[in-house]
Parts: C-alpha cells; structure tokens; sequence
C-alpha cells in the first residue's frame, strides 16, 4: 500500500533515517516526486551481481564501455535531482549518448535492466527511458518468471523479444553481443545468456 506523505518535517525524517541506514540507494525522484522503492530482496541481489558480471565479461575487461550495478540517470542537467531514475544494471557504451556527471548520467545508457519487485513500478519507467534515449531495456519478472527485451523505436521502447518457461525462446539484443533465455532451474528459472561468438555461455 503506498503512502503519500504531506508533512515536511515527517518526510525530513524519514528520508534522514533512510541516508543514515543506506535505505535510500534505490529511491528516486519522479518529477519532483520523491519515491521509496523497496529494497531488494537477496535474489534480486543476486541477479544484479551476476547480470551485470556477465555484461562486463562479454564485453571484456578492457572494453571502454561502463557497466554499472545501478546508477542515477536524469533528463535533466539542472537541478537532476527533481527527476531520474536508477536501473538495476546500466551498460554505457563509448560512443553512447549518456553523459557522466559524477553523481548521475545525464541522458540514456544504451542498456539498461529492470529486476521487478513488488510494488517497485518498473514498468511505469518505460517513458522515462524512452525520453532520455535508452536504446534497450530488458525487464526481469519473477511473478510468474519472464524476459522481456525492449527496443527503442520511433521515440517509444515496444517489444522485441520475449522467453518464458512455457516458451522459452531466445531473442537477441542489438545493442550488446548476446542472447537471453529463460530456462528452468532447481531452486528458481535460470537466465541462459549466450555470447554470439557462440563459445561463451552463462546461466544467471
């Protein structure tokens, strides 16, 4: 259930306590809306770490590209703290249009993921991304589990590629050398990524 809160001395306090606990390193702010996203859980961890390690080691350790286990990106380069966003992985290329300001990315990174969590809103970013460039954008769904890649087209992210446990296909994305798949797995689905040299292979 989410909480709209009026007074400025209880927001303060709030969002005092969050910084002083590290609670608010997923927050963001939505056009001027502060939002307190939920943490994420040790899965939703998991999945970021290993995402983001395989995107470093498809590309190389010696690529310029930067891959980030979230960072804040805002449209904005005045005052970026009234509207950005923080994907859960950002991969930006040398010759993409994000620009690094230190405490954010002015414009889009050319991939970015989203884990999706209870009441996290994940997919209430997609204009966002869209307005800032973001060429591709995978979600990650864990009720019930899929994958879903988004590709930027005409100024909107429509659907490109898609893989669930009833149809497990593979798509490829255009911006990294890779592929996804959902697969099954022990303990929870599995996320097949393939490298298109077609030697290197991962299950997240």
């Amino acid at each position: 259930m989410a909480t709209l809160i009026t007074d400025p001395e209880l927001e303060e306090r709030i969002r005092a306590q969050r910084a002083e606990w590290g609670g608010d390193r997923f927050d963001e702010v939505w056009e001027g809306t502060y939002m307190m996203t939920p943490l994420p859980n040790s899965e939703h961890a998991e999945i970021q770490m290993a995402l983001g390690t395989v995107f470093r080691l498809a590309l190389g350790f010696s690529h310029p590209a930067k891959v980030y286990p979230g960072v804040n990106v805002s449209d904005r380069a005045d005052d970026w703290t009234q509207n950005y966003r923080c994907p859960d992985v950002a991969v930006v290329l040398p010759d993409g249009i994000a620009r690094d300001c230190g405490a954010y990315h002015l414009g889009g990174p050319d991939f970015v993921v989203e884990i999706v969590s209870p009441q996290d809103r994940s997919r209430e970013k997609f204009a966002f991304y869209a307005k800032v460039g973001v060429r591709e954008l995978l979600i990650v769904d864990r009720d019930p589990w899929g994958l879903e890649l988004h590709r930027l087209h005409d100024g909107e992210l429509e659907l490109a590629g898609q893989s669930r446990l009833e149809q497990p296909d593979v798509f490829q994305s255009s911006v990294l050398p890779l592929t996804f798949r959902l697969m099954p797995g022990v303990v929870r689905p599995g996320i097949e990524v393939r490298h298109t040299d077609g030697v290197q292979k991962w299950v997240v």
